[in-house]
């Protein structure tokens, strides 16, 4: 059983109407965080039935315990994954997940490392989890998924970028299926426009973000097996196959396409997809960075695009600028909690899924840039910041700089005002000299000028002159 199966069954599985009287939510003067758990290398953050965080940390995972929204604590962490393998231990750890007593830990999230695959720990104890199982790849692993007893893996190797299931008890694969088994023409496509960026699997059904190549579901009732159960959206592989360099390079950095990440509501009749993009340079009034899209799959076979919920606004949207395209996101209930980058968290009501309704919304450019967010209990939810965005000149390229931590947020319960685009935990988070939106001027390049790692595309223009195979070793080095 997944974990909002668990909490909806439940009810929650924390409560704190007590906390929230001194809260934004209840004031309805702002919306701010209720804890935050400093967490250096925070990158995914997922929920588990045991309502512990775990939380993706760079150089390995942690626990972060929850069970007083308004104090997160770190419970536990393993900065060590792998290290008794002889290429280990394993690094550029980016993604976790979580089901039941079991997590997968993967890594690396980019090429370069020796050392690729997916370690399986059992945390039926989350003070102490132990090692079921590992399962080494010939390709690096950026996001993953576990559902009943299987790891589902993004196989980009540049040749059919497919869909790996592995055994989490035994570690050995089970089966593969790739969009090249539907149309192998992609395979004359420059890879960036078609990697496996994300995977999400609930009853049975693996739900693929496979970039400007669109959404697919895949049904995976039987791992060894899996087959085509329909196909959301996605442009088709003759559009790209005549680009030029340049052209390649703006397609795959703004819409349409980029689907980035997907996952169905509750009982999967509506499915949100996230399309990271960014405004072009220079740039084009009619571009905007990605925003999150909902479609009604209740019947798989023919999809229909529901609504939008468009990104935040800042003054410099394009790829250099302020990052407020969407991200990570998660379904519970009738509530959608999302994640924008420095363009903060969001919360909406889909009980109409074709009229979604902002609850509330925190917002700080100058010291978060989230991750993802994700339903915590009735009373509250949580979202991981990778780090502090005015330190992107001195802060490490692996992300884990000074404000990378777990937050905690209430759960809005109807209608909530939301803060101005400045708010903070702290009034002196937003120097008086800084722009409305909480942007810096030179928060993205560095000393010399030049643009540092960033979590879509940071390397992106290196990417097209490597060919398939080897592009995403410059196309993707963080995100």
């Amino acid at each position: 059983m997944r974990r909002r199966d668990v909490l909806r069954a439940t009810g929650g599985a924390l409560t704190l109407p007590a906390l929230l009287a001194g809260t934004g939510a209840a004031t309805q003067d702002a919306f701010e965080p209720l804890g935050e758990a400093p967490l250096t290398g925070a990158k995914e953050a997922v929920v588990g039935p045991d309502g512990y965080v775990y939380v993706a940390v760079t150089d390995g995972f942690a626990v972060v315990d929850v069970s007083d929204p308004a104090a997160p604590a770190v419970l536990h962490e393993n900065r060590d994954v792998w290290s008794d393998h002889e290429d280990g231990p394993l690094e550029d750890i980016y993604d976790v997940k979580v089901d039941g007593d079991r997590l997968a830990v993967t890594g690396p999230a980019n090429p370069g490392p020796e050392l690729q695959g997916v370690v399986v720990f059992d945390v039926s104890d989350p003070t102490a989890p132990e090692r079921v199982s590992t399962h080494e790849t010939t390709f690096f692993n950026h996001n993953c998924d576990i559902s009943e007893g299987t790891v589902y893996l993004c196989g980009n190797d540049g040749e059919r970028n497919p869909l790996v299931t592995v055994d989490a008890e035994t570690g050995e694969e089970l089966g593969r299926w790739s969009i090249v088994s539907q149309d192998e023409t992609w395979q004359e496509v420059p890879f960036i426009h078609w990697p496996l960026h994300d995977i999400t699997v609930e009853d049975g059904v693996a739900y693929l973000a496979y970039w400007d190549a669109g959404t697919w579901l895949v049904d995976v009732s039987d791992p060894a097996e899996p087959t085509l159960r329909a196909k959301v959206r996605g442009r088709s592989a003759e559009e790209f196959i005549d680009l030029s360099q340049s052209e390649s390079f703006e397609e795959g950095r703004q819409p349409p396409g980029n689907d980035h990440f997907v996952a169905p509501n509750d009982d999967g009749t509506l499915v949100g997809i996230s399309v990271e993009a960014w405004d072009v340079d220079p740039p084009e009034e009619d571009v905007r960075p990605g925003s999150i899209h909902l479609y009604d799959v209740s019947d798989p076979e023919s999809p229909a695009k529901v609504a939008e919920i468009e990104a935040p606004t800042t003054d410099d949207e394009g790829f250099t600028g302020v990052w407020t395209t969407s991200h990570n996101f998660e379904f519970a209930g009738d509530r959608l909690f999302t994640s924008w980058y420095r363009g903060g968290v969001r919360v909406h009501d889909i009980s109409d899924p074709s009229a979604p309704r902002e609850l509330a919304q925190f917002r700080d450019s100058a010291t978060t840039s989230f991750w993802t967010a994700q339903y915590g209990g009735d009373s509250f939810f949580v979202a991981s910041s990778r780090k502090d965005p005015s330190e992107m000149e001195t802060a490490s390229a692996a992300g884990d700089g000074p404000g990378a931590a777990i937050y905690t947020f209430p759960n809005p319960d109807g209608p909530v005002p939301t803060a101005s685009p400045t708010a903070s935990p702290s009034p002196s988070a937003t120097p008086a000299d800084q722009p409305a939106d909480g942007s810096t001027a030179d928060a993205t390049p560095s000393a010399t000028g030049t643009p540092v790692r960033q979590p879509g595309f940071g390397l992106f223009g290196g990417a097209l002159a490597l060919g398939a195979g080897a592009a995403w070793r410059a196309f993707r080095r963080d995100d």
